[in-house]
């Protein structure tokens, strides 16, 4: 009797040490996810950097953190049936990789434009909005509207959703805006300003913080009413519609709890969750 007594306690302690088991680097081990459940979770790996702070970068203890990165950590916890992997690398190759199978997502506070739409999938739910206003400098008192910038020269990245933006409103408006096109580093073009070769442009209360001044503090100031939306989005291969869909139930889940305000907040330093009609209703 003593020796059945003690295979037993053998086995149970394999049983346990069984259910317990995870891997080296902390990851959940397969089937402790979903709580009971031994369904094999179908591994995603995503797709994202480490040079974007407060969005996908690498802290002082070495770790992987930011605003996407814990966010894609909270969707996981919400989707049982994936089990999330990231994988770290230059920004420039992470279409390429996405294309090429070698990530199945990217989180890297992604935009919608007109050749990326044609390579790839978009999820519909976005995780953080921006919107764009007119910038000026911040101790600038004349200009408090895109109106109050006719006549004079307006700064703007070419291709970008802004251009589009004040191209159009010249079409409609007699050419009233004079349009400088610049590629330059964001201090590169706060000496416009402070040189008087510019008067605006258009920005975000996110982007305006890289605009420093001689002090080192934000040169610019957004005024006015929100122009534009721009929503970030995850991208997908063109197969992933599936997956797409899992991660915009997940999303919104996390928009109802207040998680991904929170984490906007903790990680960006506003609530950037809000869109262009939510604004013009406050």
């Amino acid at each position: 009797m003593k020796k059945l007594a003690v295979i037993s306690a053998v086995v149970l302690l394999m049983v346990m040490a069984t259910g317990c088991g995870s891997n080296n680097n902390g990851e959940v081990a397969q089937g402790d996810k979903a709580s009971g459940s031994t369904t094999e979770a179908k591994k995603i790996i995503v797709g994202t950097g480490t040079q974007f702070p407060n969005v996908c970068f690498i802290d002082e203890s070495g770790k992987l953190t930011g605003f996407d990165v814990e966010l894609v950590k909270e969707i996981d916890k919400l989707l049982p049936e994936y089990e999330f992997e990231f994988r770290t690398m230059d920004f420039g190759n992470l279409l390429l990789s996405l294309e090429t199978n070698k990530i199945d997502f990217v989180a890297h506070q992604m935009e919608k434009n007109k050749e990326r739409e044609e390579k790839f999938l978009f999820n519909k739910e976005p995780y953080s909005i921006f919107l764009s206003k007119v910038a000026v400098l911040k101790n600038d008192t004349t200009i408090k509207s895109l109106d109050d910038l006719k006549g004079k020269k307006v700064l703007i990245g070419p291709t970008s959703n802004q251009a589009y933006f004040l191209e159009q409103y010249n079409r409609t408006h007699d050419n009233a805006l004079n349009i400088v096109y610049s590629s330059g580093e964001a201090n590169d073009e706060v000496a416009l300003f402070e040189n008087k070769r510019v008067d605006g442009t258009l920005s975000t209360d996110f982007a305006i913080k890289d605009y420093l001044g001689s002090d080192g503090t934000p040169a610019l100031k957004t005024v006015g009413e929100p122009l534009i939306q721009s929503d970030v989005l995850f991208v997908l291969r063109k197969d992933g519609q599936e997956l797409s869909d899992h991660l915009d139930e997940a999303i919104k889940t996390l928009k109802g709890n207040g998680t991904l305000a929170k984490l906007s907040v903790q990680w960006l330093g506003e609530d950037f969750t809000k869109s262009l009609d939510d604004a013009k209703t406050k």
